[in-house]
C-alpha cells in the first residue's frame, strides 16, 4: 500500500498541473476554515479570519499569487458572512489588516512556488540528461569508463563490461589498474599524480595504442582516448576504449596478401624474362664447356702447354662466376620474404636491377645510361622490393620504345629536399596515352595487349610503404619520366 506521504505528494503535483483541482482544494481549505470559525468560542470574534491564512498559503502554494489572491477573496466573504450585521470598525481594521497579511503571504508563496518549479525543471531536465548518458554508457560501440583523481572507477559500460569480463558492480569503487597489465599496472598512480602536479598532458586529449587485460589475464591491444572534466572542485576522467585487436589481424593479413601479391608480381617479371634470363645463361655455360674442352684437347697433345691450359681453366672459372652472379641474383629477386628497410646503396639496386631488367635487350638496339649523385646514393629500402620497382620501371620503358628509332633509357639518381633521394627513369618512347594517364597507377590499368595493369600499382604502393611517393611526367625530348622518391639514410640527410 502506497505510503500516506507519497499519496499526498502525488496529489499536491497533481494539482499543481491541473488549475481546477487546485482551485477546488483552496475553495474546500476555505470551507474548512469557514466551519472551524463556526464552532469556535464566540469570544475569539476579534479574530475570527485568522483561520483563513491558511487557506492563503495553501492557495499561493498550488497557484501562485492567483490563487492566494483567491483564497484571500473567500476568506474575506466567508469572514463577513460570519459577522453579519455585528460587524465592527475594530472588524473592519482586522480584515484590512487580514488583507495585507494574506496578499503578502500570496506573493511569498508565488515566491515559493516559482522556485519550485524551477528546481522541479531542473530536476526533470537532470533526469533527461542522466537517461541520455545513460543510454549512451549502455550503446556505444566503444567501452566507457570514469574514473575520479585517485583512479578509482566511478561508471563502468555495458560496453566495457563485455569487453573486459567484469560485471559494473565488481569494478565500481576498485582502482582502474586492475585492468592494465604489467608495468602499467604498477606505474599508473604515479602517472595520474605526476598530470596533477605538473599538468602535462602526455594521453588526456591526445589518444594512444596501449595494452589492456581481462578478467582471465588475457591482453590485447585497445586505442585510447581520454577526457577531464572538473565538477564540484573535483576531477573526473573519462576514458574512450576501442578494441583494435581485429583491426590489427586485419592490417596483418591484408599487410600478409600484399607481401604475397609484390611475390607474385616477381615471378611474374621474371616469367616474362624467362628466355632472355636463359640465353644469358647459355652463354657462359657454352663458354665454360668450350674452355674445359679446348683443354681436354691440349691434355691429349704429346707436349703439354700448362700455361695455355692454366689461362683457359682460369677463364672457365671466370665464366661459372658470372652464371653464378646471375642465378644469384635471380635467387635474391624471386625468394619471398618480409620487407625490410636498411641503408642501401642505390647504384648498387639500379646496377642489379638493370642486370636483370636489361637481359636480352642489348641486341635490340636499347642504350641505357646511368647518372648518380653520390650525395644521394644512400637510402633506407628494402633491395630486393626497390630492385622489383625498377625492374618493372626498365621493363616498361623498353617495350614502349620496342617501335622506335631512337631507344635510350636513363636511369637518374638526385637530391630531393633534405630528406629524399629522387630516382628518375626516362624513356624515348611514345609517352602515356591520355585515355589512362589519370587511372596509370591504378589496378588493371594498362596500355599493353598483353599486360596485367598490376606492375604499376605494386610499384606505387612498394614506393609509399618505404615513405616516398611516385608519378609520372612527360619528358621533353618525347617520351616519359617515371619519377619516385625514397627516405635518404639519417647520416645523409644530417650531413
Amino acid at each position: 500500500m502506497e505510503p500516506i506521504g507519497q499519496s499526498i505528494a502525488r496529489l499536491w503535483r497533481r494539482a499543481g498541473d491541473h488549475p481546477p483541482l487546485a482551485y477546488a482544494m483552496i475553495a474546500a481549505a476555505v470551507a474548512a476554515a469557514w466551519a472551524f470559525h463556526a464552532v469556535a468560542p464566540s469570544g475569539q470574534a476579534d479574530f475570527s479570519l485568522l483561520p483563513f491564512l491558511l487557506p492563503v498559503l495553501l492557495g499561493a502554494a498550488l497557484a501562485g499569487f492567483a490563487g492566494g489572491s483567491f483564497a484571500t477573496l473567500l476568506g474575506l466573504a466567508a469572514g463577513a458572512l460570519a459577522a453579519g450585521a455585528d460587524a465592527t470598525g475594530a472588524n473592519v481594521a482586522h480584515a484590512l489588516l487580514f488583507l495585507l497579511v494574506a496578499l503578502a503571504v500570496a506573493g511569498v508563496g508565488e515566491r515559493m512556488r516559482r522556485h519550485y518549479q524551477d528546481a522541479e525543471a531542473a530536476n526533470v531536465e537532470l533526469r533527461a540528461r542522466e537517461a541520455r548518458l545513460q543510454s549512451i554508457m549502455e550503446t556505444a560501440p566503444d567501452a566507457i569508463i570514469v574514473i575520479d583523481e585517485g583512479g578509482l572507477i566511478q561508471s563502468f559500460s555495458a560496453t566495457a563490461e563485455r569487453m573486459f569480463g567484469w560485471r559494473a558492480e565488481e569494478v565500481i569503487g576498485a582502482n582502474v589498474d586492475m585492468l592494465m597489465p604489467e608495468p602499467d599496472h604498477s606505474r599508473h598512480d604515479r602517472y595520474i599524480s605526476r598530470y596533477l602536479e605538473t599538468g602535462e598532458k602526455r594521453i588526456i586529449g591526445l589518444g594512444r595504442i596501449v595494452t589492456a587485460k581481462r578478467r582471465d589475464g588475457a591482453t590485447f591491444p585497445i586505442e585510447l582516448a581520454i577526457g577531464e572534466v572538473q565538477a564540484g572542485g573535483r576531477r573526473c576522467f573519462t576514458g574512450f576504449i576501442r578494441d583494435i585487436s581485429r583491426r590489427q589481424r586485419t592490417e596483418a593479413r591484408l599487410q600478409e596478401l600484399q607481401s604475397e601479391l609484390v611475390h607474385v608480381s616477381r615471378l611474374t617479371a621474371l616469367g616474362e624474362m624467362a628466355s632472355a634470363l636463359a640465353h644469358e645463361l647459355n652463354q657462359p655455360l657454352s663458354a665454360i664447356s668450350n674452355y674445359l674442352k679446348g683443354s681436354v684437347r691440349l691434355l691429349e697433345e704429346s707436349v703439354i702447354d700448362a700455361a695455355r691450359i692454366r689461362d683457359a681453366v682460369d677463364k672457365a672459372g671466370d665464366q661459372a662466376l658470372r652464371a653464378g652472379e646471375i642465378i644469384r641474383r635471380l635467387r635474391d629477386f624471386v625468394t619471398r620474404r618480409e620487407a625490410e628497410a636498411s641503408p642501401q646503396s642505390l647504384r648498387k639496386i639500379i646496377e642489379e636491377a638493370s642486370a636483370l631488367a636489361l637481359v636480352g635487350l642489348a641486341d635490340q638496339g636499347v642504350r641505357h645510361t646511368f647518372s648518380f649523385d653520390e650525395s644521394a646514393d644512400c637510402v633506407e629500402a628494402d633491395r630486393v622490393q626497390i630492385q622489383q620497382v625498377l625492374i618493372n620501371l626498365i621493363r616498361n620503358a623498353t617495350d614502349a620504345m620496342s617501335e622506335m628509332s631512337t631507344r635510350d633509357l636513363t636511369i637518374s639518381v638526385a637530391p630531393h629536399g633534405e630528406e629524399l633521394t629522387l630516382v628518375c627513369v626516362a624513356d624515348r618512347g611514345p609517352g602515356v596515352v591520355p585515355e589512362i594517364a589519370p587511372r596509370l597507377f591504378q589496378p588493371f590499368v594498362t596500355s599493353k595487349p598483353d599486360g596485367m595493369g598490376v606492375g604499376l600499382s605494386i610499384s606505387r604502393t612498394i614506393v609509399e610503404n618505404h615513405g616516398g611517393k611516385m608519378w609520372f611526367e612527360a619528358n621533353p625530348t618525347g617520351g616519359a619520366l617515371f619519377k619516385f622518391t625514397l627516405p635518404r639514410c639519417k647520416a645523409a640527410s644530417a650531413r
